[in-house]
């Protein structure tokens, strides 16, 4: 399989998604997913924001100054801020990304795992990773329909991203369900919109599933006060040492372990003024 033929068969799956999104369901899903997203992102504020996907530009809402869109090729690319590359090779460093969204794309590529793996590479600490999916469970009517172009590949489970997720040191903060609609209806109804976001229904036509970067527990250390003879020493109260008071010399007995020579010239000096 060579590298050309995966990069055309890339380039139709997105010229297919496109097509979807354009239409009457696929707009209404987006704007459903939109409303959805809004909450999640509007404090969310930093520098740098990337989109991987086939709909138009869905995380420009937040606060972070610069939203990049993602394209497979420069032929597909619709704006300047364009970041033209393979999605499982993204030419941007470690931690660089505040907000990091991929709409609906782990079901059209083949590699999804390395897909999902970059966009946590390049997602900062503080930052988050948005996933939107395919409900596996959802009714199919007005919805692309499982393995069929563009979206032909395994439809996930939140659940099993939340595996995936894992592997690559990051946790699942909440799961919203949007995409609510009547079985006989192709276009989202609002007043079920309304309800199945209030009650968070499991079916909807797709989920939104927010991560952020596992914080490792700090378990702070309880410092034991050093002692000296059952006191504090000066050097723990920025004081200088406590120093036992001078004695007077005649007062002072002798030591068992003076030195000779310093008892023999005691003696001659006492010999000296007796004289």
């Amino acid at each position: 399989m060579s590298i050309t033929s995966t990069q055309q068969r890339l380039a139709e799956a997105v010229r297919r998604g496109r097509q979807f999104w354009a239409s009457g369901p696929g707009n209404a899903l987006w704007q459903a997913e939109r409303a959805c997203l809004g909450p999640h992102c509007e404090q969310r504020h930093g520098v740098l924001s990337l989109q991987l996907g086939m709909a138009p530009l869905i995380s420009d809402m937040s606060p972070i100054r610069h939203a990049l869109e993602w394209a497979p090729s420069a032929a597909l690319a619709r704006q300047p801020n364009t970041l033209i590359c393979a999605p499982d090779r993204l030419p941007l460093a470690d931690d660089s990304l505040d907000l990091t969204v991929v709409h609906h794309l782990l079901e059209a590529v083949e590699r999804p795992h390395q897909v999902l793996q970059e966009a946590a590479r390049v997602t900062r600490a503080d930052g988050r990773l948005v996933v939107f999916g395919w409900h596996p469970y959802a009714p199919t009517v007005g919805s692309p329909r499982r393995h069929q172009p563009p979206w032909q590949h395994a439809w996930r489970s939140p659940r099993r991203l939340r595996d995936w997720l894992e592997f690559v040191d990051f946790e699942i903060e909440r799961v919203d369900y949007c995409g609510f609609r009547l079985p006989w209806r192709s276009v989202c109804s609002r007043r079920l919109e309304v309800f199945g976001r209030r009650y968070n229904v499991p079916l909807g036509q797709a989920y939104l599933l927010v991560a952020r970067r596992w914080a490792l527990p700090v378990q702070p250390i309880a410092l034991r006060e050093p002692t000296l003879v059952g006191a504090k020493s000066g050097a723990w109260l920025g004081l200088a040492r406590h120093q036992p008071p001078a004695r007077d010399a005649a007062s002072t007995p002798s030591s068992p372990s003076a030195s000779p020579l310093q008892d023999a010239a005691v003696r001659r000096l006492e010999t000296s003024h007796g004289a």
